[in-house]
Formats: C-alpha cells, sequence, structure tokens
C-alpha cells in the first residue's frame, strides 16, 4: 500500500465537545481521502472523546510521551506519511487546508510550513487582537526572525522531523522551538492564506492579556534558548 502524502495528527484530553467539529472539517477536505490520514493520540480522557475519535480518525493510539509535543512526536511515530501536519482539537479546519499543505511543500527547499490563525468567536476584541498577532508573526516569519509555528496549523516534512527528534521536552514553548532546530535543514515557510479557525476558549479562561503575556514571554525565552518562563499544566477546557 502506497505511503500517505499527508498524516494529520490531533492530541485530545477530554475533547469530547469540540473534537467531531474538527474531525468533520478533516474528512470534507478538497484533497482526495485516500491521500492522507487523521491520528488521534489521546492523553487519558475520561469523556467520550476516544469515542468519538474513532468514527473518523484513521488511527486512534493512548499517549505515551510526556506533554503536548510528546503526544505529537507519538503520532508522527505511527504514520508513515511523507507529510506531519498539526492541529488541536478544537480547531476547525478550511477544505483547502490540507491541498494548500500540499501546494507550499511544492516550493524549493520547503522543511516546514505555518500559518495565520482566526478567532472562531464573532468577537471584534478577538479579531482585532489575533489579526494584529497574525500581522506580527507574519513579518517576524519574513524576517527570519521568529517563527510562530503553532501547533495548531503547523506542518513537516517527515524526513527532516525525524532527524531532529520531532518536538522537544519543554513544559511550553515546544511548537515554536522545533523552527529554530528546523531551519539548519531547510526553508520554514510562512503562507498567510493558510488559515484555521481557532477557538478563543483558553483566552475566555485565562484572559486575553494574560495568555497573550504568556506566548509572548515563552516566545522570547525559546529565543534566547532558555526554559519556558511559563509552564503549561494539562487543562480540560469549558
Amino acid at each position: 500500500m502506497m505511503n500517505k502524502k499527508i498524516g494529520v495528527v490531533i492530541p485530545t484530553y477530554n475533547e469530547e465537545r469540540y473534537i467531531e467539529g474538527c474531525l468533520k472539517s478533516l474528512v470534507n477536505q478538497t484533497l482526495r481521502r485516500d491521500e492522507f490520514e487523521i491520528v488521534v493520540v489521546d492523553g487519558g480522557s475520561t469523556d467520550r472523546t476516544v469515542e468519538l475519535a474513532k468514527e473518523y480518525a484513521d488511527i486512534v493510539v493512548q499517549q505515551k510521551s510526556k506533554g503536548v509535543g510528546g503526544a505529537r512526536n507519538d503520532g508522527a511515530e505511527v504514520t508513515s506519511a511523507e507529510i506531519i501536519a498539526t492541529t488541536d482539537a478544537d480547531i476547525i479546519l478550511p477544505k483547502d487546508w490540507l491541498a494548500r499543505i500540499c501546494a507550499d511543500f511544492e516550493l524549493e527547499g520547503v522543511v516546514a510550513v505555518y500559518g495565520p490563525i482566526r478567532p472562531i468567536e464573532n468577537s471584534f476584541k478577538y479579531w482585532f487582537l489575533i489579526g494584529l498577532f497574525n500581522k506580527i508573526a507574519y513579518f517576524l516569519g519574513r524576517t527570519k526572525v521568529f517563527y510562530t509555528t503553532l501547533g495548531s496549523n503547523t506542518a513537516f516534512r517527515r524526513r527532516e522531523f525525524l532527524r531532529i527528534g520531532g518536538y522537544s521536552d519543554l513544559p511550553a514553548g515546544d511548537d515554536y522551538e522545533i523552527a529554530w532546530r528546523l531551519k539548519h535543514w531547510g526553508k520554514i515557510y510562512c503562507d498567510p492564506k493558510l488559515y484555521v479557525d481557532f477557538s478563543m476558549r483558553r483566552m475566555d479562561q485565562f484572559g486575553v492579556l494574560r495568555t497573550l503575556y504568556i506566548w509572548t514571554i515563552n516566545a522570547i525565552a525559546v529565543v534566547r534558548g532558555k526554559d519556558a518562563k511559563v509552564k503549561y499544566a494539562r487543562q480540560t477546557y469549558k
């Protein structure tokens, strides 16, 4: 059997409220269904997450490695696809998400692709803040100062991903840090049209300014080669 073009890895933990919407958006992609596979890596959910995931995913496995980065590494381990794409359980993917990722990897020398996020919730506050974040992120990526390779919207060429050992065992900022190791092996490409619809539930729960502050100081720590200033703990969101 031929390898798939893309393996989409989704870490989960008690995501019964969101996982079905994410998976439905994946199975309705413009890319043919036989060209990609969906891998759900569950961190020990006590709700119906696994049950729902099995209705749509090709592979559902229990997480064995530490942290959300470890979950993504576990997913990469069980797919043989040429490209490893990562997203989150509360993300809604546009129909052309996977097709656009494939097209981006046709560019010469590209080893990773990432794109912006846009809020699912219809709130001016969120649209303004995330719009500003996207503009800054795009500028930083174009100037090679910093890559906002969020785990919700990034894809890697499998060969190089495995070469660097995948995500590191950091308590936070691992999705930013991986780009700093990977950039030595090829181009990290920011596609401004590679949007995903992003749930703002984290900001609802912890506050907009606090969440942006955590993102910022952890990003600075990664650039300086330091450990994250604010460490993440496993959460069950509303």
